[in-house]
C-alpha cells in the first residue's frame, strides 16, 4: 500500500509571560508586515497558496441530498436507552441513577441543586481551582428545582431527565445568562431566548445549573482562560482539561453533573472528553441545531453531549438530535434515530485502520489504542489497512476555515476590544486577518477532495478509529498563569486526528480506552459514515464492558 501520509509533528517555540505579551503587540503593531510572512509560513499557508485543488469548493459540509425535513423532530422516546451502562472498576453517577433517587424518594432536586450549588462554591477555593463554571444563577437553579421535586412528586415527570442536573457550555444561548464565549467583553445583556439545545433540554426537566467556563472564543485546545479563570483537570489538576469545551468536561469529571453540552469546531468536545475520561460526541455536522449558539466558526460548528458513559451520551443525544426549523441547515438530515444502538454483538464491523496516522501519538497512547483494537478483533471485527491521502491539507484547510470564520464574527468588535482577549487569542485573530479571500476558497476546494478521501474509506470500512488526541492532557506551565502561553507544537499534536471530522461533517466519538502511567486518561476516536452516530454509540458502549475506568483525583458526591 502505497505510504502517502504526510503529518509531521513540529517543534515551535513555547512563548509565554512578557515575551508572549510583546509577541502580541508586535504581531497586531505596524511591524507585523516583517512577522506575519514566516507566521504563514510555520502554519502552512505559505504551501497551501502554492498547490492546486481542482474539485469545486463545499462551503457546508451537508451530507443529505433527500427530501427536507419541514418540521422538528428528535429520536422517538421509545428508542432512547431504557437503563444506565454499567462500567468496569469506577462508574460516573448516571441520569438513570438520579431519575431513580428521585422516584424512590431518596432525595429530590431541591437537595440536589443544593449540594451542587455548595460544592461549586467549594471547589473554586484554594491553591487549584476547577473553575468548571462562568455563570451559575443560584435563584434560577433552585426555582428549577421547585418546580421539577412537585412535578415528580405528583408522578407528572417531563421524561427521565427532570430534575437531572445538566451544564451548559457559554456558548449556547440560555435565559437567564448572557452569552460571553469566554470574553470579558461580549455578553452584557441576557440572552433573550433559549437555544434549541437548552430548549429542549429545559422542556425535558433538566435542571440546568449554569454556564461551562471554555477557552475564549473556542480559538485554542487547552481551556486557559485568563478572563473567567482557567479550568483544571480532576483527573490530576495541575494539568489542562483540554478545550474550547473545558468547564464542561471539568463539570462532568468531577461529578457536578452527569452530562453537559459542550460545542465542537475542531475537536473541543471531543479532546477535552478525551482528556477527563469521558465519552463525547460530536454528531454528524446539522445533525443537531446550532440555532442559538454563538455564530463562530459556522462551516465547521457542531453541539453535542460529553457524559460519564455511553448511555447517558446516547440519551442526551437523542433528545438534543434532530431537523429544527429555527435552523435551515439541520433540516438536510434524515431522521435520527438510535436503533440498534445496544446492540452489542460487533461480529463482522469492519474498522479502518491508516495505520501511519494511527501510530503518530505518543507511546502511551498508542499501546492503549492498539490493545483496544485487539479487544474489538476478540468481539469479531476485522480490521481493515486504508489510505487516507492529503491529511496536512486537510489540517491547513480546517485551521483557515475556524480561524478566517472566527475572526469575520469578531470582526465588529476588533478595533474596540481585540486587546481585551487572552493572549493566544489576539495572536491567532491577528493572524487570520492575515488570510486572503483565495486561501479561504483554496480551503473549501480541500474540503471536497477530504469528502470524497473519506467516503471512498467507507467503502472499505464501516468505521475509521484513531487516537482521540497525539498526547494525553498537558500540565499547566507555571509561566502560562494567569496570562496565558503559545504552545503550537503541542496544539498540533493535541488536535492531529481532530479536525478532519469537522472539515469532513462526519460523525466522530471518543470514549476512554485506558490511563497513562501517570494517571491521566487515553481516549479513542471512532468516525462514522454521515448519519451513522448509533454504530458510534455502539463502539463505545461495547468499550465499556472491557475497560478497567478509573476514578478523578477531584470527585465529588452529589447523590
Amino acid at each position: 500500500m502505497k505510504n502517502v501520509y504526510d503529518l509531521k509533528s513540529v517543534k515551535l517555540p513555547y512563548l509565554a509571560g512578557g515575551v508572549l505579551k510583546l509577541f502580541a503587540s508586535l504581531v497586531e503593531g505596524p511591524l507585523s508586515g516583517l512577522i506575519t510572512p514566516s507566521l504563514l509560513d510555520s502554519a502552512g499557508i505559505t504551501w497551501l497558496r502554492k498547490q492546486v485543488f481542482d474539485e469545486n469548493p463545499t462551503h457546508h459540509p451537508v451530507h443529505f441530498v433527500g427530501a427536507l425535513q419541514t418540521e422538528a423532530s428528535a429520536v422517538p422516546e421509545k428508542e432512547w436507552p431504557h437503563e444506565a451502562s454499567h462500567t468496569n472498576g469506577f462508574q460516573f453517577v448516571s441520569i438513570f441513577d438520579f431519575a431513580k433517587a428521585y422516584r424512590d424518594g431518596k432525595t429530590t432536586p431541591e437537595e440536589v441543586a443544593k449540594n451542587i450549588l455548595a460544592t461549586i462554591r467549594r471547589s473554586d477555593k484554594g491553591d487549584t481551582p476547577l473553575k468548571a463554571f462562568i455563570a451559575v444563577n443560584e435563584d434560577d437553579v433552585m426555582r428549577q428545582a421547585r418546580e421539577s421535586a412537585i412535578r415528580i412528586k405528583a408522578g407528572k415527570a417531563l421524561s427521565i431527565f427532570d430534575g437531572v442536573p445538566v451544564a451548559v457550555k457559554d456558548e449556547l444561548d440560555m435565559t437567564p445568562y448572557p452569552t460571553t464565549v469566554g470574553t470579558a467583553f461580549l455578553g452584557k445583556s441576557p440572552a433573550s431566548e433559549d437555544s434549541t439545545v437548552v430548549a429542549r433540554l429545559r422542556s425535558a426537566g433538566a435542571l440546568l445549573i449554569g454556564k461551562t467556563n471554555m477557552h475564549e472564543i473556542g480559538i485554542n485546545v487547552t481551556g486557559l482562560n485568563p478572563v473567567h479563570g482557567t479550568t483544571r483537570n480532576p483527573y490530576n489538576p495541575n494539568h489542562f482539561t483540554g478545550g474550547s469545551s473545558s468547564g464542561s468536561a471539568t463539570a462532568v469529571a468531577a461529578g457536578f453533573v452527569p452530562v453537559a453540552i459542550g460545542a465542537d469546531g475542531g475537536g473541543s468536545i471531543r479532546i477535552p472528553a478525551s482528556f477527563c475520561g469521558l465519552v463525547g460526541l460530536k454528531a454528524t455536522f446539522a445533525r443537531v441545531s446550532e440555532f442559538g449558539a454563538a455564530p463562530l466558526d459556522w462551516s465547521v460548528a457542531h453541539i453535542g453531549p460529553l457524559a460519564g458513559s455511553a448511555a447517558d451520551a446516547a440519551l442526551t443525544y437523542a433528545l438534543i438530535a434532530g431537523p429544527d426549523p429555527k435552523d435551515p441547515t439541520s433540516l438536510h438530515q434524515p431522521l435520527p434515530s438510535l436503533e440498534g444502538w445496544d446492540n452489542k454483538n460487533l461480529k463482522g464491523l469492519k474498522i479502518g485502520v491508516y495505520w501511519p496516522w494511527f501510530r503518530h501519538a505518543d507511546a502511551e497512547t498508542v499501546a492503549a489504542c492498539e490493545a483496544m483494537l485487539k479487544e474489538y478483533e476478540k468481539m469479531g471485527c476485522e480490521i481493515v489497512e486504508i489510505t487516507i491521502p492529503d491529511l496536512e491539507a486537510n489540517r491547513i484547510a480546517h485551521s483557515v476555515s475556524i480561524l478566517t470564520e472566527m475572526a469575520q464574527a469578531m470582526n465588529a468588535t476588533y478595533d474596540k476590544h481585540h486587546k481585551e482577549h487572552a493572549l493566544d487569542v489576539r495572536i491567532n485573530l491577528a493572524l487570520a486577518r492575515q488570510f486572503k479571500a483565495t486561501d479561504y476558497l483554496i480551503a473549501q476546494r480541500i474540503r471536497t477532495r477530504m469528502i470524497n478521501h473519506f467516503n471512498n474509506a467507507f467503502k472499505q470500512a464501516d468505521v475509521i478509529l484513531t487516537p482521540t488526541t497525539g498526547v494525553t492532557a498537558p500540565e499547566i506551565k507555571k509561566g502560562a498563569l494567569p496570562d496565558g502561553e503559545s504552545d503550537l507544537s503541542t496544539t498540533i499534536e493535541i488536535m492531529r486526528f481532530a479536525t478532519a471530522a469537522n472539515l469532513t461533517g462526519l460523525p466522530a466519538i471518543t470514549f476512554p480506552i485506558g490511563y497513562t502511567q501517570k494517571g491521566l486518561p487515553i481516549g479513542l476516536q471512532v468516525m462514522g459514515k454521515a448519519w451513522d452516530e448509533s454504530t458510534l454509540l455502539r463502539m463505545a458502549l461495547t468499550a465499556e464492558q472491557v475497560v478497567e475506568r478509573k476514578a478523578p483525583q477531584v470527585h465529588f458526591k452529589i447523590l
